[in-house]
C-alpha cells in the first residue's frame, strides 16, 4: 500500500490504519454488500500479527484484564497477496506496545443481542482471549489464523461470526462450512452451534463417515445454513452432488494440524479447490506447522494471525507424575486411581489395546468403556455421553480423542501406553486442566520404556522423576498432592542449561 513507510510505525499510526480498515468494512456492511466477498479485493494492507501470552483463567471467571508480558509479532513467511506480490517482512513486522487488554463482553465485541442472551443463558458470559482477539477481524470479513491450546474457545471464535454472516440455506447449498478431523468433533461443534442457529430459524448439519448417508443427504436437501464435516464424507457427498459448494461464503478449518497428522490434506485441498474464491476463511489450530502453513499460503488471503500461548506448553495447572510399573500391575494401578477420581481418560497406542484395557478394568469392577475408530459411531457417541454423565468412570481411548474434543471435568489423564512423541503427550494431556482448571497427568512406564519416556520429557521441557510404584501404594489415593522427590529429577540443571544453549 502506498503511503506506508517501510519502517516500524508508532502506536497511534497503527491505530489510525486499523481504524480506517474497520471503518471501510463497516460501511460495506451498512450498505448491504458482502463482507469477505471477493478475496481479490482485500489486499494492500499488512496487519500486525500479535501473539499474546495469556494468563490462565477458569471457565467461570470474570477476568478484569489480560496481561501481555511478551507481545511479539509473527511473520507469516511472506504470504502471497491477492495483488500477486509477496508480502514483505517489514510491514508485517510493525509492532505496538501492547501491555494490557481490558476485559470485555460478547456484546462489546459486536456480537448480536440474541446470541449474547443465549450465551448468557448457558453461563458463557466472558469471552476467552482467542475469542476477544479474533472477533473484530472476523466480523470485518478478514481471513484469520488462530493458534491456541485445545479448550481455549476456538469453536465460538469462528462459530459466532459464521452464524452472523449466514442466512437460510437453499437445498444442498450451505453457506458456511466447518471442516473437522474427527466424527466426535463434528458432533461437538454441531451441538455448540445448534441452539445459537435455532434463534434465527437456521440449521446446522454434521456429516461424517461411519454413519448412514441417507439422513445426512435428507438434512442437506431441506436446506442447511452450516455444514460441519469430516473431509472424507464431505468429498463423497460433493462427488455425488448431494452437496453443492457454490453458495459457501465462509469456511473454518478447525484443528488443522490434526487434519495434517491424520493424512487428510489431499482431501482438504480437493474440497477447498471447489469452494468459491469469494469467501472468508478461518484456520484454527493448536499448532501451525509446515503442512498447515501450506494451507495458509494456498487458500487464505492476507490473513491476520492471532496467537494465545501459555508461558509453557505444559499447562501450568497440570500436575505430571511418571510411575514405573510392572506390566501385569498396570490395569490395577488405573483401577486404584479410579477409586479416588471421578473421571479418568486413559490412552492406549492401539485399538486392540483400548478394548483389552476396558475389558480388564470391567473385570476389576470399574465402569469403563472404549472409544476408537473401529467402533460404530453410535457406540462412540454412547461412550462419550456415558462418560460425560458420570455413568462411565474410565474412558479408554486411542488418539482419536486426543484432540479437539471438549470433555468437561476430566480429573486425570493416564498415558497407559506412553505416547510416541512430545506433541502427542501434550495433546493427550490437554484433555485435563482445561480452561484453567486443575488436572493430573499420569504416565505409566514399564522398565523397557524408561529411555523412551525420558526423551519425551526432555523434548517437552519436563523434568519429573520416574518413581517406582505398585497398585497398593497409598500415594495413589492423592497422587496430585504427593510431590516426587526433586533430588530424583532425571536431568540436572547444568545439563538442561547446556541443551538450551545448544538449541535442543
Amino acid at each position: 500500500m502506498r503511503g506506508i513507510p517501510n519502517r516500524p510505525l508508532g502506536i497511534s499510526a497503527v491505530r489510525r490504519l486499523i481504524g480506517s480498515v474497520v471503518g471501510v468494512a463497516g460501511s460495506f456492511q451498512k450498505s448491504g454488500k458482502a463482507i469477505g466477498g471477493d478475496s481479490r479485493d482485500r489486499h494492500g494492507v499488512h496487519d500486525t500479527c500479535t501473539a499474546w501470552r495469556a494468563p490462565t483463567i477458569s471457565a467461570g471467571d470474570t477476568y478484569l484484564s489480560v496481561s501481555v508480558p511478551n507481545a511479539r509479532t509473527t511473520d507469516l513467511g511472506g504470504l502471497p497477496s491477492s495483488s500477486g506480490h509477496t508480502s514483505s517482512t517489514s510491514p508485517q513486522g510493525m509492532t505496538t506496545e501492547q501491555t494490557t487488554q481490558n476485559a470485555t463482553t460478547f456484546a462489546g465485541l459486536g456480537i448480536d443481542t440474541d446470541l449474547v442472551e443465549e450465551l448468557d443463558s448457558q453461563g458463557i458470559t466472558s469471552p476467552f482471549p482467542i475469542q476477544e482477539m479474533t472477533m473484530e477481524d472476523a466480523l470485518a470479513g478478514r481471513d484469520i489464523t488462530g493458534k491456541a491450546e485445545t479448550g481455549s474457545g476456538k469453536t465460538l471464535a469462528f462459530g459466532l461470526p459464521m452464524i452472523m454472516h449466514v442466512t437460510k440455506g437453499r437445498p444442498k447449498r450451505p453457506q458456511g462450512l466447518v471442516l473437522v478431523p474427527t466424527r466426535e468433533l463434528a458432533v461437538q461443534v454441531t451441538k455448540a452451534l445448534t441452539p445459537l442457529l435455532a434463534l434465527r430459524g437456521l440449521v446446522a448439519v454434521s456429516v461424517y463417515g461411519g454413519a448412514p448417508m441417507g439422513p445426512q443427504t435428507d438434512a442437506l436437501d431441506k436446506g442447511a445454513s452450516i455444514v460441519i464435516a469430516t473431509p472424507g464424507r464431505l468429498l463423497d457427498l460433493m462427488e455425488r452432488r448431494a452437496l453443492l459448494p457454490s453458495d459457501i461464503k465462509i469456511v473454518a478449518i478447525d484443528e488443522a494440524d490434526q487434519m495434517a497428522d491424520m493424512g487428510f490434506m489431499p482431501q482438504v485441498r480437493a474440497i477447498m479447490s471447489q469452494i468459491p474464491e469469494q469467501r472468508q476463511t478461518f484456520l484454527f489450530s493448536a499448532t501451525l506447522d509446515h503442512q498447515v502453513k501450506e494451507l495458509i499460503d494456498r487458500y487464505m488471503t492476507d490473513p491476520v494471525n492471532h496467537e494465545v500461548e501459555s508461558e509453557t506448553e505444559t499447562v501450568d495447572t497440570m500436575e505430571h507424575r511418571f510411575l514405573k510399573v510392572h506390566y501385569m500391575d498396570k490395569a490395577k494401578v488405573v483401577t486404584e486411581l479410579s477409586q479416588h477420581n471421578d473421571r479418568i481418560l486413559a490412552f492406549t497406542r492401539t485399538k486392540a489395546g483400548a478394548d483389552r484395557l476396558s475389558r480388564d478394568l470391567r473385570e476389576l469392577g470399574v465402569n469403563a468403556a472404549p472409544i476408537h475408530g473401529d467402533l460404530p459411531q453410535n457406540k462412540r457417541e454412547q461412550s462419550l455421553r456415558r462418560f460425560a454423565d458420570g455413568d462411565v468412570n474410565v474412558l479408554v481411548a486411542t488418539n482419536v480423542a486426543a484432540r479437539g474434543l471438549h470433555i468437561d471435568g476430566v480429573d486425570v489423564v493416564v498415558h497407559f501406553d506412553p505416547p510416541d512423541d512430545p506433541k502427542t503427550y501434550l495433546h493427550r494431556s490437554g484433555r485435563t486442566a482445561r480452561a484453567g482448571e486443575d488436572g493430573l497427568v499420569v504416565t505409566l512406564v514399564e522398565w523397557d520404556q524408561v529411555n523412551e519416556v525420558l526423551g519425551i520429557q526432555r523434548r517437552a521441557e519436563l523434568n519429573v522423576p520416574i518413581v517406582k510404584m505398585f497398585s497398593n501404594d497409598e500415594r495413589l489415593a492423592d497422587l496430585a498432592a504427593w510431590e516426587p522427590p526433586p533430588e530424583e529429577a532425571p536431568f540436572k540443571a547444568k545439563s538442561i542449561k547446556k541443551r538450551k544453549r545448544r538449541g535442543f
